[in-house]
């Protein structure tokens, strides 16, 4: 099978990240931080190593203000309703993940609490004066993407970073598609709260996800429970991590997660960037001249775009053409990709588009063969039949 539905999660994992679950598994099987004797302090190392590596690579100042979670989607939940607990609003791109856009309907379903910029891609200039012409007096934070997972696009979080510590707000990125394929500093890019997905780019297991909290703004717990910590008191407790993390959490899946930012670390974020981008121009060079075949964006550049490509094709539904390439191998992401927001700011809803999603693992000839495919589905009238392994 020729994967490219990198975008919803990687595949293959890299062998490293395999070994660490199965070591952790192995090794550090007791409760961390729930007791003093060794393979429950052993635990413990390992979960804060994994917090060391995420805080090195994100240039987070303080290693307990990495809060580990089940995904992104938790992430953005946490800090959403942490920072609207008091009300006010929040302004958001138009290309947002519906794990910004439901909570934030959620908090207040019959009166819209956040004011949408639009994304001018390729220009950073209007993009980040649509963002300045939402902002009012209301406003409590910027929230965004940092590159669309429909369309790769990517929004200037440093600008805009800089524009919510001028205005005085909060800054919430959702670095979901980009960590690990994009470079994120949390300082320079005056991140207040990062939102990340362990099992993308970082390539660790499903299930894990983090938090970065700056320290510039104090969340509420989201859950209250067992923490190892201050446990006389009924109250959660003040510091992070233990503020925002409650119950056992995923050792073995932590411990994969930091295999794999080590593994990422270790070949280069800009070295995965360009190999993925140069993937996806590939694509585009061998499918943007065929007849029925529709392109939504320019052609990737390296470092300008998450590496990702939406088509579709003339005359069919995207689901169609994903059941299709499914008979030929080649595994892509059909629909709205749970971003109807994003479709809609580009004309693609209700019906949503196919998408490609390279990783590191992406061969050039997977890319050639899955574009052949493609072609031949654009000039055959009747599909179904002849489907090669």
């Amino acid at each position: 099978m020729i994967y490219l539905d990198n975008a919803a999660t990687t595949w293959p994992k890299p062998p490293c990240v395999t070994e660490a679950v199965v070591s952790a598994l192995k090794k550090y099987g007791a409760n961390p931080g729930r007791g003093g004797h060794t393979m429950s302090m052993a635990a413990s190392r390992e979960v804060f190593l994994c917090r060391e590596t995420a805080a090195r690579m994100f240039n987070l100042e303080d290693p307990s203000g990495v809060v580990f979670v089940l995904n992104c989607t938790m992430a953005l939940n946490i800090a959403l309703k942490g920072i609207l607990a008091g009300g006010g609003r929040v302004t958001v791109s138009d290309l947002e993940h519906n794990a910004v856009m439901r909570p934030l309907y959620a908090l207040s379903p019959g009166n819209p609490i956040y004011d949408v910029a639009h994304v001018v891609a390729g220009n950073d200039d209007a993009t980040v004066e649509n963002f300045r012409r939402t902002l009012s007096s209301d406003t409590k934070a910027i929230v965004c993407t940092h590159a669309s997972n429909v369309f790769g696009i990517r929004l200037p979080i440093r600008r805009l970073g800089a524009l919510a510590r001028e205005k005085g707000l909060l800054f919430v990125v959702d670095g979901a598609q980009t960590a690990g394929v994009l470079p994120i500093d949390m300082q320079e890019d005056n991140i207040d709260f990062l939102c990340l997905a362990g099992h993308k780019g970082l390539y660790g297991p499903m299930g894990t996800g983090m938090l970065l909290c700056s320290g510039r703004f104090s969340l509420p717990p989201f859950i209250e429970g067992g923490t190892g910590s201050q446990s006389l008191l009924l109250e959660q407790p003040e510091d992070l991590p233990d503020r925002l993390e409650s119950g056992t959490p995923n050792t073995p899946g932590i411990c994969g997660l930091r295999a794999g930012m080590e593994w990422v670390s270790a070949h280069g974020i800009d070295n995965i960037c360009r190999k993925e981008t140069q993937q996806m121009a590939l694509a585009y060079d061998l499918l943007s001249t065929v007849p029925g075949i529709r392109l939504y964006t320019a052609r990737p550049q390296i470092g300008q775009c998450a590496p990702v490509l939406s088509l579709n094709l003339k005359g069919h539904c995207s689901e169609e053409l994903a059941v299709e390439l499914n008979r030929y191998g080649v595994a892509v992401r059909a629909g709205l990709h749970c971003a109807p927001s994003a479709h809609r700011a580009y004309g693609t809803a209700p019906a949503g588009t196919a998408r490609l999603a390279p990783s590191i693992y992406t061969s050039r000839q997977e890319i050639e063969q899955a574009c052949r495919v493609i072609r031949k589905c654009a000039t055959t009238t009747h599909w179904g039949g002849g489907a090669q392994s």
